[in-house]
C-alpha cells in the first residue's frame, strides 16, 4: 500500500508541477542530514531564541517536524544505530569508539548483522553516496570500505588517525578527506562542510535522473568550535558556536536549491536531524530559559533530538507531531519508501513510519522508543568490550520516562507531559497512573537480555597506534 501511495505521489506531481519532462525514475530520493553535536535549543523552529535557522524553518513549515525523536547520547552509537536499524544493545557498540583513533574494533562489513541501509538502498536499485563524517572504520587498513558498506561513492573525513595527527587531526579547516578516486588527502585551506556539501552536490547532478540515497553525517558544529569562511572575526567559544549554526543553516539552503533547481525537489525526502545534544558548557535559552548542552547524557536535552522530515506535496506540510520514533526506525522506514522488504533473515529494532509521513491516518506508532550509550569502551584480553555488561539506557512512551540502571533496575519514573525537564521522579508514586506505567515499562526492561552484545569484528594483525591489547581469542570474529 505505502509503495502504491508513494509511486502515485510521484507521477502525479511530476505529471502537475512542471511541464518539464521528468525522468523516468518512479522511487523518491532520500537525503539524510544528520549534525553532529546539536540540540533542539539551537534550531529556532523549535523555540531558539539565541540563533535564526531560516532554512531549517522553511524544511519544518514545509514538511513534518518531530517533536519526540531520539538519537542515542553519543557519536558512535546513534552512527551504527542510524545505519543497522539494531539498537547499541544487540550491536554491542553500547558505548564510543573512536576507531581511527584507537584502533583494534571497528564495524566490520564481512558480518550480516552489520548490514546497512546503503547496501539494502543498493540492493533496492538506488544510487548511494555518504559524504561527512564516519569515525568507525579506519582507512589506511580499508581506502574502500565505504563501498563494502554499501556506498558508491563518498567524500568522508578520516577522523583524526593516531600516528598521522600531523595532516588528519585538522578537522573543519584544511580537512584530510577520504575519496575513492583520490584516496585520503588534504584540501588545503578549505572548510570541511564545504568540501562535503560540494562533493555531495556534484554527486546529485550526475545522478539526478536515478533514484538516489544520499547520507550526510555533517561535521559540524562539533568542537573544536572556530570561526567560519563567514564569520572569520569570532572569538568567544559561544560566538564560534553560533557562527557555525548559521553555516549548517545556510548549507541546508544550498542543498535544497540544488535540488530545486535540478528540478528534482519534489521527488526527494529529506530528513534532518542530530547524532546528540550539545556539547556541554553551550547554553541555549527556550521559552526565556536557559538551555545547557547535554550530549553524553541520557536526558531530553541528551537524546531528543530534532527530527524534521520533508518533501513537497508528499509528506504534508505544517505538521507537528507527537508521535515517537528513534534512530532504529530510519533504516525500515529508507527500505519502505524505495518499495523493499526488509530480508527475512535480518533483525532489526527499528519501525518504518513511512505511513506517517506520507499522511497514513490510520498509521499505528510505536509504543515506546529507547537511547542508549555510554562512555568510550575498554580494551580487555578478550578485545574492545564496553563499560557494563547492561549498559544504561532510558526507554519512553509518548508521556512517560524511565532510566534503566545498569543493574537492569528502574531507576526514575517522569512525567514529561507536565515535566520536559525530569525535575521530579515518581518512581515512588502511588498515584493508579504512575503505577500502571512502571508495570508497563518493567515489562519491556524484563523483555531485554540480562546481558549486550560485544562489538562484533574479525581480529586482524596489530597496528602501532592500536590500544595495548593481548588477545586470548583465535582469529574469529569477536562477538
Amino acid at each position: 500500500m505505502t509503495k502504491a501511495i508513494i509511486l502515485g505521489l510521484l507521477f502525479s506531481l511530476s505529471s502537475f508541477c512542471s511541464t518539464t519532462p521528468q525522468s523516468s525514475v518512479e522511487k523518491p530520493n532520500i537525503l539524510f542530514i544528520m549534525l553532529d553535536d546539536l540540540g533542539k535549543e539551537w534550531i529556532s523552529c523549535y523555540g531558539a531564541e539565541d540563533i535564526k535557522t531560516p532554512n531549517i524553518d522553511a524544511l519544518a513549515a514545509g514538511g513534518m517536524m518531530f517533536n519526540n525523536a531520539y538519537s542515542m547520547p553519543s557519536c558512535t552509537p546513534s552512527r551504527t544505530t542510524v545505519l543497522t536499524g539494531k539498537y547499541p544493545w544487540r550491536t554491542g557498540w553500547t558505548s564510543h569508539w573512536d576507531v581511527p583513533r584507537w584502533g583494534v574494533a571497528y564495524f566490520d562489513w564481512k558480518l550480516k548483522e552489520n548490514s546497512t541501509f546503503a547496501s539494502l538502498m543498493r540492493d533496492n536499485g538506488y544510487s548511494t553516496c555518504a559524504v561527512g563524517k564516519w569515525q568507525i572504520n579506519d582507512f589506511r587498513l580499508e581506502p574502500h570500505v565505504l563501498k563494502k558498506h554499501g556506498f558508491d561513492d563518498w567524500a568522508m573525513w578520516t577522523g583524526c588517525e593516531t600516528g598521522n595527527e600531523k595532516v588528519s587531526a585538522s578537522r573543519n579547516y584544511s580537512p584530510y578527506i577520504n575519496t575513492p578516486a583520490e584516496g585520503s588527502k588534504v584540501y588545503k585551506d578549505e572548510f570541511i562542510a564545504d568540501v562535503c556539501t560540494d562533493y555531495l552536490i556534484k554527486y546529485m547532478r550526475q545522478h539526478k535522473d536515478k533514484a538516489m540515497c544520499l547520507y550526510y553525517p555533517m561535521p559540524l558544529p562539533h568542537p573544536p568550535l572556530m570561526a567560519t569562511p563567514d564569520e572569520p572575526k569570532v572569538k568567544t567559544r559561544i560566538a564560534k558556536h553560533r557562527a557555525l549554526v548559521r553555516y549548517i543553516d545556510k548549507t541546508v539552503g544550498q542543498i535544497v536549491n540544488t535540488l530545486e533547481e535540478l528540478k528534482i525537489r519534489d521527488r526527494t525526502i529529506i530528513i534532518f536531524s542530530t547524532d546528540n545534544g550539545t556539547i556541554p558548557g553551550i547554553t541555549g535559552t527556550v521559552n526565556g530559559l536557559p538551555v545547557r548542552g547535554e550530549k553524553g547524557r541520557k536526558s531530553e536535552r541528551g537524546v531528543c533530538a530534532p527530527f524534521i522530515v520533508n518533501c513537497p506535496g508528499l509528506v504534508p506540510a505544517g505538521i507537528k507531531t507527537d508521535a515517537i520514533a528513534d534512530f532504529s526506525d530510519l533504516l525500515p522506514t529508507f527500505i519502505e519508501l524505495a518499495g523493499g522488504q526488509i530480508p527475512e533473515d535480518l533483525i532489526i529494532d527499528g519501525k518504518s513510519f513511512a505511513p506517517l509521513i506520507l499522511g497514513d491516518k490510520n498509521y499505528v506508532p510505536r509504543e515506546w522508543i529507547m537511547s542508549i550509550g555510554e562512555s568510550a569502551g575498554q580494551i580487555t584480553k578478550d578485545g574492545v568490550r564496553n563499560k557494563d555488561a547492561f549498559g544504561k539506557r532510558v526507554i519512553r512512551d509518548k508521556q512517560y520516562k524511565v532510566w534503566v540502571s545498569n543493574k537492569k533496575t528502574i531507576d526514575r519514573l517522569h512525567d514529561l507531559k507536565i515535566d520536559p525537564r525530569e525535575k521530579t521522579n515518581f518512581l515512588n508514586s502511588k498515584l493508579p497512573e504512575h503505577k500502571l506505567a512502571l508495570k508497563k515499562f518493567q515489562a519491556i526492561v524484563d523483555s531485554l537480555p540480562d546481558k549486550d552484545a560485544h562489538r562484533a569484528y574479525t581480529p586482524r594483525a596489530t597496528n602501532p597506534w592500536d590500544m595495548k591489547l593481548k588477545t586470548t581469542k583465535s582469529p574469529k570474529a569477536i562477538k
